[in-house]
């Protein structure tokens, strides 16, 4: 089983990634350049669509703010309060990206593969974040075992070590 502590690396991981594709395209946004792709120009054609707004504001800003606000969660201490605000958010990110791979398939005709991307991550991002909250809390001592120590007691409900 993957330990709580490789779970969370994870999530960092995959976030930082996340926010390094949604900061490259609000900067491809606000600077007005083509966005690198190897479809053909279909990511500019995403881009430049009216799907690419919402209520005015670019969707690839929101995605930034989404990434930044999920990295903020992760890098707090852990309590079920951030692990389910961790759910909350990957959770409205996935049902948005859904949201928005449904108009470039169906309306806008083109795929945009930095798009695609965020997308398969917020995918993972959620059903990572929904495992850990499933995880409940750690049982006491085991950020001793997880620290390296690796000699809990696995029976004890203290997580007392072994000698």
């Amino acid at each position: 089983m993957v330990s709580r502590r490789a779970l969370k690396i994870t999530m960092i991981v995959l976030t930082v990634i996340g926010l390094g594709v949604a900061s490259y395209l609000t900067y491809v946004h606000y600077s007005g350049i083509k966005p690198a792709c190897s479809l053909g120009g279909s990511c500019e054609k995403v881009q430049t669509s009216t799907y690419s707004h919402l209520a005015g504001v670019p969707v690839a800003l929101l995605g930034l703010i989404g990434y930044v606000s999920i990295l903020a969660l992760l890098l707090a201490p852990e309590s079920e309060l951030t692990r389910f605000g961790t759910v909350a958010v990957t959770t409205i990110g996935f049902g948005f990206s859904a949201y928005l791979t449904y108009r470039e398939l169906f309306s806008i005709h083109a795929v945009c593969e930095w798009c695609a991307s965020s997308a398969v991550i917020m995918t993972l991002l959620v059903v990572l974040a929904v495992w850990r909250f499933l995880l409940g809390e750690p049982l006491r001592g085991e950020g001793a075992a997880a620290a390296g120590d690796g000699r809990r007691d696995a029976g004890s409900s203290l997580g007392a070590l072994r000698p």
